[in-house]
């Protein structure tokens, strides 16, 4: 575990997986269909841990590629307004396109419009995985949509692979997004791989579940993977808190409530917050308790990327809001 906690320590990431363009209604509340405004901004799940890696003092370098097109510019743009690196980010013409998601602010009949078809996420190659100087990284972490699809999938495998030859820890989002998989029985059988070439699992109990071959699986299949040494697996149960397994350990956390405006982003949030806490010294019950602190912040404002918080922003948070649930 020191190796994986050393090379979180060393706040250089290397973030695997798609930007996009977020549409979100305006006002609070309105739904999609009624909206006469939308805000623009960045998102897609790597994106969004980038900008919140950043926003929190962290380096973070997305590794991608993008259209070459307007939105595939604003996506660029944005990016570089959060201060994420872009140098390894591909620019792909032809018919390729950026994701995009349409959603509102607004719990009841929260309703997320995503547009994935030809996404030019997918075409990330093994070369472009094998141009990444990984000595300037101290950790790489990827989400679990980049596995949905060739040539993405390879090339992901090939980027832990040459991860594992610079010894660098491997960070692992399962992020399971069914509607980018041709199958759910391709899905289970990929993402598995991918948790078992992974140092450090997170995912909620719908994922893992996913993984066993039945929700009421997932928690044995979180404590299987933990039992890797060196291994941390946290299992997340959304109101009910998480389960952090690491060194035989089970570390028992709630969560901040808050007034939610919004479900989506909490998970990017969290995992930034979770690591740049562990990289400013935290113990990792703490940084586990930052990161429930940065998801609940981002679920109660508009938009995912902007949302992220900076540092004195969870700290005033923190300081504000009364402890965990138990």
């Amino acid at each position: 575990m020191n190796a994986l906690i050393d090379g979180i320590k060393g706040n250089r990431f290397a973030v695997f997986g798609r930007a996009g363009m977020d549409l979100y209604a305006d006002p609070v509340g309105v739904k999609s269909e009624d909206a006469n405004t939308f805000h623009a901004d960045l998102g897609g799940s790597s994106a969004n841990i980038c900008a919140g890696l950043v926003k929190l003092g962290s380096q973070a370098s997305l590794i991608t590629s993008v259209s070459d097109d307007a939105v595939g510019r604003f996506c660029l743009n944005k990016l570089a307004h959060y201060g994420v690196d872009t140098s390894y980010i591909r620019v792909v013409g032809g018919e390729y396109r950026m994701s995009l998601a349409v959603y509102e602010s607004r719990i009841e009949n929260f309703q997320n419009v995503i547009y994935r078809n030809g996404a030019v996420d997918f075409q990330v190659t093994e070369d472009d995985m094998d141009e990444v100087d990984y000595g300037k990284f101290s950790a790489v972490i990827s989400a679990g949509t980049v596995f949905a699809s060739e040539p993405s999938r390879s090339a992901t495998f090939r980027a832990f692979d040459n991860a594992r030859k610079a010894d660098l820890p491997v960070i692992f989002d399962i992020d399971y997004r069914p509607y980018s998989w041709p199958s759910p029985e391709v899905a289970a059988e990929v993402l598995s791989r991918a948790g078992e070439a992974s140092d450090l699992i997170v995912g909620n109990d719908e994922e893992f579940g996913f993984m066993a071959g039945g929700i009421d699986k997932g928690l044995d299949k979180a404590k299987e993977l933990a039992a890797k040494p060196g291994r941390i697996v946290i299992y997340k149960m959304g109101e009910k808190g998480a389960v952090t397994f690491a060194d035989g350990q089970e570390i028992e956390t709630g969560i901040y409530p808050v007034t939610a405006v919004k479900p989506n982003g909490a998970g990017d949030s969290f995992m930034a917050g979770l690591l740049a806490s562990i990289a400013a010294g935290s113990e990792l019950k703490e940084a586990v308790m930052r990161g429930s602190a940065c998801a609940s912040i981002v679920v109660s404002k508009p938009g995912c990327a902007p949302a992220m918080p900076t540092s004195p922003e969870l700290d005033a948070f923190l300081a504000s809001h009364p402890g965990l649930t138990t």
